[in-house]
């Protein structure tokens, strides 16, 4: 894995893959990663019955750096130039104070690829470059994929959990670097 250079934006490699900061024309990924949602997750996170957010919308999210253009990055296949999903680190104020979560979203059609995996991992060196110490994750329980992907990262589940009746029980897991 290869690191950008210190001081300019977030640009991460591995073999297959690499995460950028996200393109505003690439607005379209992030629609269909909004569509493709578990109807577990909850209703903010899903668009909705007036269908936002809309492509405009994450257009001008990514314009002005919100979060899926600085703390998540853009995942794009190397090979065919197309991006996949996201992954990188976000200050979700769930865990204690500078230990950032992990977080990763793929299209389904690339699911079981080993791209979550590998994505997670170069974003984990970059942390541990960065001089962070400990990362958070959280997921459903009912997201064993999810699961799978954050215990082959070297997670493990802590005894923390957030219990939903609608929506499943999030479980806290975490890393030290």
């Amino acid at each position: 894995m290869t690191v950008g250079v210190p001081g300019s934006e977030v640009v991460l490699e591995t073999s297959r893959l690499l995460l950028r900061p996200w393109r505003v024309a690439e607005a379209v990924v992030q629609r269909e990663l909004w569509t493709e949602r578990d109807p577990r997750v909850p209703p903010h996170r899903r668009i909705d019955a007036d269908g936002h957010p809309t492509i405009a919308e994450l257009e001008e999210s990514i314009r002005t750096n919100q979060l899926w253009s600085i703390g998540l990055l853009a995942i794009e296949r190397k090979a065919s130039r197309d991006v996949i999903g996201y992954c990188g680190l976000v200050d979700s104020g769930r865990g204690a104070a500078g230990e950032p979560e992990l977080a990763f979203e793929l299209l389904r059609r690339v699911w079981c690829q080993g791209y979550a995996t590998e994505a997670s991992l170069a974003v984990l060196e970059w942390a541990r470059s960065s001089g962070y110490d400990r990362l958070w994750a959280t997921v459903w329980d009912w997201n064993t994929a999810s699961r799978r992907v954050l215990a082959k990262v070297g997670f493990t589940e802590t005894e923390r959990k957030e219990v939903d009746a609608v929506h499943g029980t999030t479980l806290f897991t975490m890393r030290q670097l």
